[in-house]
């Protein structure tokens, strides 16, 4: 049986806050399985790695005998969560609620352990709730408590508007709390504000309020966005095993530790070894093998993982491709730029109408793909590695 020391050593791996300071170790000593939660609102069809960070959190508690409740919300799915917008969020369709929340549940069970995990929809009880209900509970905090949350705050000094049932949305997460008795709950760093009112409501019906576990937002490929669609920087986890492994293997050096950290299931100790192997000389591409390796058996299998690997020493160090290739930052317009513009940007042609001889050439290749089209456009946030003629290389993050 794991010790709770041992217990919170791993649990607090990669977390930003565990709130109060000592609560956790006061819940693990209950001698009880705690019941964790963690909501996810249905906004988008498909996982990214970024999303995993939490959910591989959950699979940690799941390993140490707790009750874990993947809770999807299709109740304030339709009220849409404010956390981190500086306008108000449109709300979601039953249709795509219910559509989102299947595939959803698909796709978790890379990671989580079926037999041991709740999928619970907090409609269950919120609607439930009724009219009344729902005013009892808005009576349990105020305006004033509500707009010490920094993006409400932000919006009402700066004149934007806040619409009233925003103010629903932390109250009908923290019910969730109360509904299901929950000991635990986990959120992104911009999910703080909500998980504390939790508390204060499960305080509100008597019951004992729980731990607040926050965990830092993923960086995207680019290392400097959080992982996300929208900036086209994010690693799928229904990605192709060989997109799969060649995004893994664009992240830098730097950012490859952050990886290992919050998404590899390595002991601590292990990841402590590789850092002392790279600073003893060993190449880091060999280290972010082993990370592109375990994220692909993970959400494929481990053949599609060799295959992904011996894929990618072919296409890239077969042809040659440098042990070192410099980092360079373009700026896009608009949110995009012609690849003309952006070799000439990268330093790799002294002209667009070179950058235009050399693709027509077959002497332009992205991520070892050549390339063909003159007229391609490159999104904004996207991380690649270009390469013109036998020996110009360099990884250019679009910005």
């Amino acid at each position: 049986m794991t010790s709770i020391k041992e217990q919170i050593a791993e649990l607090s791996r990669g977390t930003d806050e565990i709130l109060p300071d000592g609560g956790l170790e006061a819940k693990l000593k209950l001698g009880r399985p705690l019941n964790i939660k963690v909501g996810f609102d249905p906004t988008a069809p498909d996982l990214h790695v970024g999303h995993t960070v939490i959910i591989n959190k959950m699979r940690q508690f799941q390993e140490f005998g707790h009750n874990v409740v993947f809770l999807i919300g299709d109740f304030t799915g339709m009220i849409g969560d404010p956390s981190g917008r500086n306008a108000t969020r449109p709300p979601l369709t039953v249709e795509q609620i219910e559509e989102n929340a299947t595939t959803y549940k698909d796709q978790v069970f890379k990671i989580l352990d079926p037999e041991r995990t709740t999928v619970d929809f907090n409609s269950r009880w919120l609607t439930e709730l009724g009219s009344p209900g729902l005013i009892k509970l808005a009576s349990r905090y105020t305006v004033a408590r509500m707009l010490e949350r920094d993006d409400f705050s932000k919006r009402f000094a700066s004149g934007q508007s806040i619409s009233i049932h925003e103010f629903l949305y932390p109250l009908a997460q923290a019910y969730d709390s109360v509904a299901l008795k929950t000991d635990v709950e986990m959120g992104g760093t911009d999910q703080k504000f909500n998980l504390l009112v939790g508390r204060h409501i499960q305080q509100s019906y008597d019951l004992e309020p729980q731990i607040v576990i926050t965990l830092p937002l993923l960086e995207g490929l680019d290392g400097v966005q959080k992982m996300s669609k929208s900036y086209g920087n994010y690693i799928g986890i229904t990605d192709p095993a060989g997109e799969m492994f060649g995004k893994v293997m664009s992240v830098s050096d730097d950012l490859m530790w952050r990886y290992f950290e919050l998404l590899s299931f390595r002991p601590l100790s292990d990841i402590e070894g590789l850092k002392k192997a790279v600073d003893g000389g060993q190449n880091p591409r060999d280290v972010k093998f082993e990370l592109a390796m375990e994220l692909v058996a993970r959400f494929h299998d481990d053949k599609a993982a060799e295959a992904a690997k011996a894929e990618f020493i072919s296409r890239f160090q077969k042809g040659a491709m440098p042990e070192e290739i410099r980092d360079v930052s373009v700026a896009s317009k608009d949110g995009r730029l012609g690849i003309a513009h952006l070799l000439k940007e990268a330093g790799l042609v002294s002209s667009t109408s070179e950058a235009f001889r050399m693709i027509k050439q077959g002497a332009v290749r992205i991520d070892g793909e050549r390339i063909e089209d003159r007229s391609l456009e490159v999104e904004a946030g996207s991380n690649h590695v270009y390469q013109v003629g036998k020996r110009k290389f360099a990884r250019v993050q679009l910005s």
